[in-house]
C-alpha cells in the first residue's frame, strides 16, 4: 500500500513550462557537460551528481579514493560558470576560524575588523571533510544550513549561489572523525566516485601523461545563468501520483513492513528523514530539467533515488553482517515499491 502523500500544491492538471522554453534554458547545462567530459575521462556519474547539485541548490559528497578527479571536477565546474571557488583541505587542527573567518584587532584604532574565510565563495571544496574536528563540523553545518556564518557575535550572509561540495575517503579510518547524521543529511546527494574503465584510464594516460599544462574547463555561463535555471527547475511539473511514489519510497526505508519488505525490518537501523522527501522531488525535478524536460517521470525519482537516499539510510550490525550496505538496501526499495 501507498502511504498518503500531503495535499499537493501542484494539480496533475498544470501544464509542465513550455519544452521549447525548458530546451532552450537548460542547453547551457548540457554544454557544461560537454566541456567537464573533454578535461574529466568518464566518470558520469559525477558529472551527473555535480550538475544536479549545482541547479537543485543542494550540496554534495563525494565519496571515492584519491586520484579519482574528485576535486578536478569541482573546481572545473566552478571555472565554467565563473564562479568563486575556495579548496579547503581538512585536517585534524583545523580551527572553525581557518574556514569562516575571524575578528582582528587594530592597534591603531582600538577597534576589530572581520576578516572572512574562505567560506565565503561561490563554490567551497571541502577536501577530506571527515578529518575535521566536531567544532570545524558545527561551524560548516550552519554555512550550508542557513547560508550564513556568525564572527564575532555578527551575522554574515553568504553568496548566492553557495554550494559546498565535500570528498571524503573511504579507506582511511586513521585520524578520521565521522560525519554527524545531522551533518550527512545536509547534504543533498552523495555521489560514490569509482575506478575508471581500462579504456577511460588509457584516455587518461593520452591526456594528462605530459609535462605541459593540462586542457582547462571552457568557460561555459555566467553565474547568474544558475539563478535562473533553478527558477526554471521550481517550475518543473510532478504528477500527484509521482509526489505519493516519491513519499511511499522514503516511508519504505522507515517502515519497510508496510511497504511489502518485512525482511528489511531487521536490516534498517535508520530511514530517510523528511529532509530526504524534499530532496528526492528537488532532485528529480533538476534531472528532468537537464534532460530538457519540464515534466518529471518514473525514471528521474529512480535515478537520483541511491544518491539522495544512501548516505540517510543507516544499515544495522545484521545488515553489515550480510554484506548489505545502504545502497543494496535502497535497491530493494527501488524494486518492490509499486511505480505508478
Amino acid at each position: 500500500m501507498i502511504p498518503s502523500a500531503a495535499p499537493s500544491m501542484t494539480s496533475p492538471t498544470v501544464s509542465p513550462p513550455d519544452a521549447a522554453e525548458i530546451e532552450r534554458e537548460s542547453a547551457w547545462m548540457r554544454e557544461l557537460e560537454g566541456s567537464l567530459s573533454e578535461v574529466i575521462v568518464g566518470q558520469s556519474d559525477l558529472v551527473r551528481g555535480l550538475l544536479i547539485g549545482l541547479v537543485s541548490g543542494g550540496h554534495v559528497l563525494l565519496e571515492g579514493v584519491p586520484g579519482l578527479a574528485k576535486s578536478l571536477a569541482v573546481s572545473g565546474i566552478a571555472q565554467a560558470v565563473q564562479g568563486d571557488f575556495a579548496r579547503l583541505q581538512f585536517t585534524p587542527d583545523l580551527l572553525p576560524s581557518d574556514l569562516i573567518g575571524t575578528e582582528v584587532y587594530n592597534a591603531k584604532d582600538g577597534n576589530f575588523t572581520v576578516r572572512k574565510g574562505p567560506i565565503f565563495a561561490n563554490f567551497v571544496l571541502a577536501d577530506e571533510i571527515n578529518r575535521a574536528p566536531a567544532k570545524v563540523q558545527s561551524a560548516l553545518l550552519e554555512a550550508m544550513q542557513e547560508r550564513q556564518v556568525s564572527i564575532g557575535g555578527e551575522t554574515f550572509d553568504l553568496p548566492r549561489p553557495f554550494l559546498v561540495l565535500a570528498t571524503q575517503n573511504p579507506l582511511e579510518q586513521e585520524g578520521t572523525y565521522p560525519l554527524p547524521e545531522a551533518q550527512l543529511d545536509r547534504f543533498a546527494l552523495k555521489v560514490h566516485v569509482h575506478y575508471p574503465s581500462r579504456s577511460e584510464e588509457l584516455e587518461i594516460l593520452n591526456r594528462m601523461a605530459k609535462t605541459s599544462e593540462v586542457p582547462e574547463v571552457r568557460r561555459v555561463v555566467e553565474i547568474s545563468a544558475i539563478k535562473s535555471a533553478r527558477s526554471f527547475v521550481d517550475q518543473i511539473v510532478i504528477d500527484d501520483r509521482l509526489r505519493e511514489y516519491i513519499v511511499a519510497l522514503v516511508f519504505a526505508t522507515r517502515e519497510p513492513a508496510k511497504a511489502g519488505l518485512p525482511e528489511l525490518e531487521a536490516l534498517i537501523q535508520y530511514g530517510g528523514s523528511p529532509r530526504a522527501t524534499i530532496w528526492l522531488a528537488l532532485c528529480a525535478r533538476a534531472n528532468a530539467f537537464i534532460s530538457g524536460r519540464g515534466f518529471v517521470t518514473p525514471a528521474d525519482i529512480k535515478a537520483v533515488a541511491p544518491l539522495v537516499l544512501r548516505h540517510r539510510v543507516v544499515p544495522t550490525y545484521e545488515a553489515e553482517a550480510e554484506g548489505l550496505d545502504a545502497d543494496a538496501l535502497v535497491a530493494r526499495v527501488l524494486e518492490t515499491v509499486p511505480v505508478p
